[in-house]
């Protein structure tokens, strides 16, 4: 099972990763610009690590299930 952390980590990185992609320029423009597209909408570091604490708050105030997210990135 994935953890919270690990999820967290997870789109973090692939956000990265589109960011390497979209500046690669040994790579085909279709395959830059695709990256750069998906990258419009994609969360920074930042918003997910805000929406993490949201919903970590959010969660305990409720009780109903644990967080999809984390606002550590570690265990």
């Amino acid at each position: 099972m994935t953890m919270p952390h690990e999820r967290t980590r997870s789109v973090i990185q692939t956000r990265d990763f589109l960011i390497e992609l979209s500046r690669d320029t040994s790579l085909p423009e279709r395959i830059r610009r695709d990256a750069k597209f998906l990258l419009r909408h994609y969360p920074t570091k930042e918003d997910m690590l805000t929406a993490s604490r949201i919903e970590e708050h959010t969660n305990s105030l409720s009780g109903l299930m644990g967080p999809v997210f984390s606002s550590s990135l570690v265990d």
